[in-house]
């Protein structure tokens, strides 16, 4: 659900094991790129791999400037993406773990990738998005919905406790108070009220949404491209001064520890897969 859950770094991680890049595909329309969450079969969750080539694609359209305009989408119509594939999620994280994952861990680099993009990037989301899914939507820059839409972030449902740059990233996006909401509550929230909070700049009918995408994709692709690189490296700087002070970290990283090692955990994950109310016992 986050860059913790995740408990191999890239140097264990054999690619021939992983989904094939299939699962991640890019579409090119003049300056404007799409990358498509294309996993219908697990409602385009995310794992290892396709975070990784998120970030090799990403790479990729930013050393020659085609890409000057990324549309984030999922395959088919139900989902942009259900979030982090909870069959992948670990019962347990030694404390040697946690530190060999820092700075090498997919999900951050994904993300991050998303995040440092020098273009701007549109999420176009038509369905759920979850979890990681809803936390890749509130990377990019902008986010437009249709009116069926869903977004929700459920670590508190699932005993997981988030990781510090996730929840800057609500933070920065809906704001403290609204943050509190989403990752106290875990709660999955019509369109409407996530866009209430500040979580989708738009909100258009099922069968607009594709056009209207687009053509804001085409509009900003149009622009200066020094400018708008610009623009999004003095946004990044803005941000880049809130975060965690450094000597809270150990405390924090405990915690998430804590949490992946606990019973609760497991009660979340069987919870989830037998679609019961999970019965927490705080350890």
């Amino acid at each position: 659900m986050t860059e913790i859950l995740l408990t191999r770094s890239i140097d264990d991680i054999d690619r021939r094991e992983m989904v094939s890049e299939d699962f991640i595909l890019v579409e090119r329309d003049g300056f404007v790129a799409t990358i498509v969450l294309n996993r219908l079969e697990k409602m385009n969750s995310l794992n290892p791999n396709m975070l990784l080539t998120i970030a090799e694609k990403l790479e990729s359209l930013s050393s020659n400037d085609d890409g000057r305009t990324v549309v984030f989408r999922g395959a088919g119509n139900k989902s942009f993406s259900s979030g982090y594939d909870i069959a992948e999620l670990p019962t347990g994280l030694s404390e040697e773990a946690m530190e060999n994952l820092k700075g090498n861990n997919p999900l951050e680099i994904g993300l991050n990738a998303v995040e440092s993009f020098p273009y701007p990037t549109i999420a176009m989301i038509d369905g759920f998005a979850f979890g990681v899914g809803c936390e890749l939507a509130i990377t990019c820059d902008i986010r437009i919905a249709s009116e069926t839409s869903r977004m929700g972030i459920p670590p508190s449902r699932l005993g997981l406790v988030y990781h510090p740059h996730g929840m800057q990233r609500f933070i920065n996006v809906v704001g403290l108070a609204n943050a509190k909401e989403l990752f106290l509550t875990g709660r999955f929230y019509d369109i409407g009220r996530a866009k209430e909070m500040g979580m989708v700049n738009y909100v258009v009918k099922k069968e607009e949404l594709h056009a209207f995408t687009y053509e804001m994709a085409r509009e900003i692709a149009g622009n200066a491209p020094l400018a708008l690189k610009g623009h999004k490296h003095i946004f990044k700087s803005l941000l880049a001064h809130q975060g965690i002070l450094e000597g809270d970290y150990p405390e924090i990283e405990k915690m998430i520890t804590g949490s992946l090692n606990s019973e609760d955990i497991k009660e979340g994950a069987a919870a989830f897969f037998q679609k019961r109310k999970a019965e927490f016992k705080g350890r």
